[in-house]
């Protein structure tokens, strides 16, 4: 109860005409990706935007400064090479295959261009807690000047929101939080802290978490809440009841989120051409 006026104070609810749209749909974590096609890769975009669904994807620097789409700090997981991604140029990267296929890492500026305002997308920051934040920041704000579509930009480091708060305050942005690791109270006021710096729009919730006493609260006074990585039929449930949109792996669990006219949510095929 005591920190509902601080929250109030120091993170308020953002003007939900500015995110409403957050809810609209679900979002396929890294694209629709499978055997065949990589995470983060531009079929697999392609793929989530044929059957309707919004799109999240990870953003990080190249060694030229350019945003490039690729989730872990180092090539290793996914490609045949090894090293630090930001040692690399976004013309390096663009030549490293993705997973064995034709598909090679894309650059930000590119995904947006094959999305063309067609679905939304949740764009992740990789800060990787460096003390270049408003490097990166500055860097997607730029490839996202003139962009039509609905987009938002969220990240685990809350000095990402605080920057885009900041600097680019139309831009909606989220802050990640993740409660399954770590319950004690050192960590409950760590993630209220974050809070209180990120000044978001918007909550992502593990979906692990829920239901969760802290996205609850933020949620009744306003705060949308999207929940990842929702795997599983249990958790696509739990989603449905505690958060207003999902990340998701495995489309097969889920239909599309739209609202009924009373503004409700509801489950319903997706119209791409509504985004």
């Amino acid at each position: 109860m005591l920190c509902a006026p601080i929250d109030h104070w120091l993170a308020p609810a953002p003007d939900p005409r500015k995110v409403a749209w957050l809810g609209e749909r679900g979002y396929a974590h890294r694209g629709l990706h499978d055997g065949g096609i990589p995470e983060n890769s531009r079929a697999a975009v392609i793929q989530a935007m044929a059957a309707g669904w919004g799109v999240e994807i990870d953003v990080r620097r190249s060694s030229d400064g350019q945003p490039i789409v690729f989730h872990d700090d180092t090539l290793d997981r996914l490609t045949a090479e090894t090293g630090l991604v930001a040692r690399r140029s976004a013309a390096q990267l663009g030549m490293i295959g993705l997973a064995g296929t034709s598909q090679t890492i894309p650059t930000l500026r590119l995904i947006l261009a094959e999305i063309a305002g067609r679905v939304p997308v949740l764009i992740e920051i990789k800060s990787d807690r460096d003390a270049r934040i408003p490097a990166i920041c500055l860097a997607v704000r730029r490839v996202l000047e003139g962009y039509i579509g609905r987009h938002a930009v969220m990240s685990f480091d809350p000095r990402v929101a605080r920057w885009y708060a900041k600097h680019s305050p139309h831009t909606v942005r989220g802050l990640i939080v993740s409660e399954a690791e770590d319950r004690s109270a050192w960590a409950r006021l760590r993630r209220r802290l974050a809070l209180w710096h990120a000044r978001p729009d918007f909550l992502a919730c593990d979906v692990r978490d829920l239901p969760s006493g802290f996205a609850s609260t933020q949620r009744r006074r306003g705060l949308p809440i999207v929940t990842w990585t929702v795997r599983t039929s249990e958790q696509h449930e739990r989603a449905a009841i505690h958060a207003d949109a999902e990340i998701f792996e495995g489309p097969e669990l889920i239909e599309c989120p739209s609202r009924d006219e009373m503004g409700r949510r509801k489950n319903g095929p997706c119209d791409i051409g509504r985004a």
